[in-house]
């Protein structure tokens, strides 16, 4: 991958809860169109990773470039609307609005160079969701949830989304739509940082790897590679 690829270019990322250090010089790449898996125990540091890119932690050091800018300094509402998605692990959506409305809170201008998005193309990605777009989002399952806020990022029209632990406690079905929706997005052009325990997911779905372990990086290279190596698996991976 030469510079001139890279989506999003992090180095030298240092990142604090108060005092206490949690990310530790971490560094990686995301190129255009590729799926990137950031993997690691729980408490490994992914989802702070996700936060600091994102610009969500009060104290972060170190280098983010996106798209060739510098947003380490920037407010996450700027980072989102310069083409930023994030899908946080905990969901959010207003239980109070329905699908829709839930929609078009994220709704943002088209992005030249972005895939476009607009409801019924989700609602073709994700069947379940248009079947219910006049549901209160509060009455949904977490599964459903869970597409609803991968839905909600896409309309912002996003060159890039940071999905943190999509596959974590929904049903085995959520968890295969949730694949074949990664695929499609890859398939339009889109770039993924994907934030991820289970291995045979992040298998289905990821050109490369990155293994996080006590907020350090203790491996990189391709999926295959990965899954070729039992010492990084079961020193980094394995409950």
């Amino acid at each position: 991958m030469t510079a001139g690829d890279a989506m999003l270019k992090v180095s030298g990322l240092n990142a604090f809860y108060g005092r206490a250090q949690i990310l530790f010089d971490v560094g990686f790449e995301v190129a255009r169109g590729e799926v990137v898996a950031l993997m690691g125990r729980n408490g490994a540091g992914k989802s702070t990773t996700m936060k600091a890119l994102m610009g969500l932690l009060p104290r972060t050091r170190g280098s983010v470039t996106f798209r060739g800018r510098d947003i380490g300094a920037l407010a996450p509402y700027r980072i989102a609307r310069l083409g930023l998605g994030y899908v946080p692990e905990d969901r959010r959506v207003f239980g109070d609005l329905s699908v829709a409305e839930n929609l078009d809170t994220g709704r943002q201008p088209p992005r030249e160079g972005a895939p476009a998005w607009t409801p019924d193309k989700l609602f073709r990605l994700f069947p379940n969701l248009g079947e219910m777009r006049a549901r209160a989002a509060s009455r949904m399952s977490g599964g459903e949830q869970q597409m609803l806020t991968v839905s909600r990022t896409l309309m912002g029209n996003p060159y890039l989304v940071l999905l943190d632990e999509p596959s974590e406690g929904v049903a085995p079905v959520i968890v295969e739509q949730m694949a074949n929706m990664i695929l499609e997005l890859k398939r339009e052009g889109l770039s993924i940082l994907l934030s991820e325990q289970n291995m045979h997911f992040a298998e289905l779905v990821s050109d490369r790897a990155y293994v996080l372990e006590k907020g350090q990086i203790r491996f990189s290279g391709t999926m295959d590679e990965l899954a070729r190596s039992d010492e990084v698996r079961r020193n980094h991976l394995s409950v």
